[in-house]
């Protein structure tokens, strides 16, 4: 059952779906394949580094012979770009394969906790932006980083909630709150998102969206859980929609009793 949601949008292209699914750590292409379609995404981001952009056209070596580019939006990521200067040059080979002027982008060149460059990210978002990409950075959840960005032109900011691949939630808890708060543009909560709870707290927070990939690539029923990740995303935003209560310090009876005491004892 659908919870009706509403449609939403980033730099003018509208979507249903509020998660993003990345496409790494899958088991075989054809588990990848079956998540994708089982959790309703519309979008998909996929590393220039695991596509084939010889132009050989290797049915088994190109990850992109098996995503459906009519049917979602194919966002290149930079991962594994170390500075600004090698996630341009990835962002502009993968225009020259064909892929779309979008972008999520990515640097980080710590290969033990990958964590975003800020500065390095700052720089290759104002790069790519005049050149008419549209760009999705990924970053540390770090507010005036996200307004940089966003004043510099970016059509989201991609804070984390945890490390990649860390499975550990929303860690940058405060920080994703001040983002969503101030923000003017898209925001979507990327990284560390290990359950479906985590993901539905997130939306709860107010987020756009979130991108999920490790917790569904590794899960043992890979179309199953991003089930149950489509299916937390919209329940934690459609309670965002309609508003949380406010938590409360003393019990609040759901069925207050005392005007019924008082009947049964005759003093009503």
């Amino acid at each position: 059952m659908s919870l009706e949601t509403k449609p939403w949008s980033v730099a003018g292209r509208s979507f249903s779906s509020r998660l993003f699914v990345g496409t790494g750590k899958f088991s075989s292409p054809l588990a990848m394949k079956e998540a994708l379609a089982a959790c309703g995404t519309e979008l998909v981001t996929v590393a220039l580094r695991r596509a084939d952009l010889s132009g050989q056209d290797d049915p088994s070596a190109d990850i992109l012979n098996f995503i459906d580019a009519e049917k979602y939006l194919i966002i290149p990521n930079t991962s594994g770009a170390m500075n600004a200067e090698e996630a341009v040059r990835l962002a502009r080979l993968g225009v020259a394969a064909g892929l779309p002027k979008w972008v999520k982008l990515e640097i980080h060149p710590d290969p033990r906790y990958l964590l975003p460059d800020p500065i390095e990210t700052l720089k290759a978002t104002e790069i790519l932006v005049k050149e008419g990409f549209t760009v999705l950075p990924y970053i540390n959840a770090d507010p005036v980083l996200a307004k940089r960005l966003e004043d510099s032109g970016a059509a989201t900011v991609m804070p984390l909630a945890a490390p990649i691949g860390s499975n550990r939630g929303l860690e940058t808890r405060g920080q994703l709150e001040i983002i969503i708060e101030q923000a003017r543009i898209p925001v979507v909560i990327d990284a560390g998102l290990g359950t479906p709870s985590h993901a539905a707290a997130a939306m709860e927070l107010g987020a756009d969206a979130v991108l999920v990939n490790t917790a569904i690539a590794i899960a043992s029923d890979p179309s199953r859980m991003a089930r149950a990740f489509a299916r937390a995303v919209e329940a934690g935003r459609a309670a965002h929609e309609m508003g949380l209560p406010a938590a409360r310090r003393e019990a609040s009876a759901t069925s207050p009793l005392t005007g019924f005491l008082d009947a049964e004892g005759g003093r009503a």
